[in-house]
């Protein structure tokens, strides 16, 4: 080969090699290349606005700040924002230059009251509360999402709605803004949400039906008090009788949904088909009766109706029969709960975009957990994903509701970028 023909090879090899979405110029990348260019540019100030929502967090029902910052930041986008819908909750409005569907997406605001230590840097200022569930995280995402939506608003399909749900933990918030008729008057046609949680960071995981375990809270009422050791006994005979898990596993034990061999990932996984109960249950007397509550969790939906009938036996059978008033549950939450079909379609449209198996599949059910998002999908076909959080190498580890909760802000990256994918799919 002379060297003329080698040097002309060379210049159109040079031409004709395909270059990756950061070196084209921005017209020329394709909606989801745009998404990553725009997530990428506004990721560390998304970082800073998380960091501000942990040092200021709010309670459930006192998320006044929490509401004002983000309404800036929504009009600051042009987005339209509605605040009277509930509480101090929050939505923002991003109209497409197209015609399409109305699609959600849900983050929640409050932060919780307690005062673990935090090992990041930027710690709670107020005292006994923190955000120790990730909702600091959930709102940094929502924000990124309407952000990098309204960037590529001619190319959107339909309206999406951004809602800043208070009062998560308290189970309250979504149920309100369901019920309020304005929210009605929006005709949603899908709803998105998301929890970050002790998963690596950058691994979203999802599966149709139940994401939890049922959480049903029993109430044993008596006609006079038990004592110590007839409360230890009956609760004991109680407990191992409800108690169910697969063969000798520990599902109780939280820590493991993130074990490769035995945690959500397996198909073996030890978090499914089980029955959780307190090992201790707790007793007080009210309106001259004794009571002995307990919080349950249980996976199958068929088996809730046996558990008052099976512990009704179990008292008679140890001889308070004559004491026993009443059984009954007094906390039954509604569980979150993904339609197989939208669940299907969000892992086909997130696969076909990002690669095959970019979705890790879920194979369990997560115990002492929930999430009032089951309100919104009550009304609305809905999905629910769970985000990692968790750099086990630097010692980071997302274990909600835990001491030394802490979450690596990749993860905010990863969320942004794949959901306002999937929302500018799905609207259209």
């Amino acid at each position: 080969m002379n060297k003329q023909i080698l040097l002309t090879l060379l210049i159109l090899s040079t031409f004709c090699t395909p270059i990756a979405y950061g070196q084209k110029p921005k017209s020329k990348l394709t909606v989801h290349e745009s998404i990553q260019f725009e997530t990428d540019k506004i990721f560390d100030k998304l970082v800073q606005i998380r960091r501000d929502f942990h040092e200021n967090p709010e309670l459930a029902g006192k998320e006044k700040r929490t509401q004002e910052v983000i309404k800036k930041h929504l009009l600051d986008l042009g987005l339209q924002v509605e605040t009277e819908i509930y509480g101090y909750g929050v939505i923002g409005i991003l109209k497409g230059d197209k015609k399409g569907k109305n699609i959600a997406w849900r983050a929640d605001m409050d932060a919780l009251p307690n005062d673990f230590p935090d090992p990041s840097d930027f710690k709670s200022k107020v005292k006994g509360v923190q955000h120790g569930c990730g909702h600091d995280v959930h709102m940094a995402v929502a924000i990124g999402i309407a952000e990098v939506l309204a960037k590529n608003k001619k190319s959107l399909r339909g309206t999406v709605y951004f809602i800043f749900q208070p009062e998560e933990e308290t189970f309250i918030g979504a149920k309100r803004i369901a019920e309020n008729k304005k929210f009605e008057q929006f005709k949603l046609d899908e709803i998105y949400s998301l929890h970050v949680t002790a998963l690596p960071a950058g691994q979203i995981m999802v599966k149709a039906n139940e994401m939890y375990a049922y959480q049903k809270e029993i109430n044993i009422r008596f006609k006079n008090a038990l004592s110590g050791e007839e409360i230890k006994e009956l609760t004991s005979k109680i407990r191992n009788s409800l108690v169910r898990s697969n063969n000798g596993s520990k599902p109780w034990e939280i820590q493991s949904i993130i074990d490769p061999k035995i945690g959500l990932a397996n198909p073996s996984t030890i978090f499914k088909d089980y029955l959780i109960a307190d090992e201790k249950f707790r007793t007080y007397s009210k309106n001259d009766s004794f009571h002995m509550n307990a919080e349950l969790y249980e996976t199958d939906a068929d088996k809730i109706k046996n558990i008052i009938p099976s512990v009704e036996q179990i008292i008679k059978d140890s001889n308070y029969g004559s004491q026993l008033l009443s059984v009954s549950f007094i906390k039954e939450n509604p569980t979150v709960l993904n339609p197989p079909n939208l669940t299907r379609n969000s892992i086909n449209t997130l696969d076909t975009i990002y690669g095959k198996g970019f979705i890790t599949p879920d194979y369990g059910q997560v115990p002492y957990f929930n999430d009032d998002f089951a309100y919104f999908q009550q009304k609305i076909p809905g999905v629910y994903f769970l985000l990692g959080g968790s750099n086990f190498e630097k010692g980071i580890t997302a274990m909600n509701h835990a001491p030394n909760f802490e979450v690596d802000e990749e993860c905010i990256r990863t969320g942004v970028r794949t959901f306002s994918s999937l929302l500018f799919e799905r609207g259209k």
